[in-house]
């Protein structure tokens, strides 16, 4: 079954979806960055979190979120991008339920962006409408 790229997509939710996709990509984008050099703040929140404060490990995880969200942001790549960014949230869970984290605020936080991320892909592409068809 072939579905066209702009097949049942309308100008709201094509619009709802890009700006709840962006979201995502501009917090990734931040998140990454600043695992980058590693500033302070993210080595002394890697140990508080249970992880070494090797500046490495910090890197590596910035890029790994970086690539999955330039994958996410390019339409052709979006869902493999989709893919990779919800096992990274789910590190970041699983994490939190380990050092027993707040639930609503820090332990479910990776849910709330997988829930944003996964719907502002559904509303802008209809391959995931076609994968995921929910009915009125």
């Amino acid at each position: 079954m072939t579905i066209s790229p702009t097949a049942s997509v309308t100008p709201r939710a094509l619009w709802t979806g890009r700006g709840l996709s962006a979201l995502i990509v501009l917090f990734m984008i931040f998140d990454g960055v600043i695992k980058l050099p590693p500033l302070d703040i993210v080595t002394q929140t890697m140990v508080e979190l249970g992880w070494p404060a090797d500046p490495n490990v910090s890197r590596m995880l910035g890029v790994i979120g970086l690539v999955s969200t330039a994958l996410y942001a390019v339409p052709r790549t979006s869902v493999l991008g989709a893919i990779l960014l919800t096992a990274y949230l789910g590190g970041a869970i699983a994490t939190h339920i380990r050092i027993g984290s707040p639930l609503f605020s820090h332990t479910l936080f990776g849910v709330y962006l997988g829930v944003i991320l996964w719907g502002g892909l559904f509303l802008r592409d209809p391959r995931v409408r076609a994968l995921i068809p929910f009915t009125r």
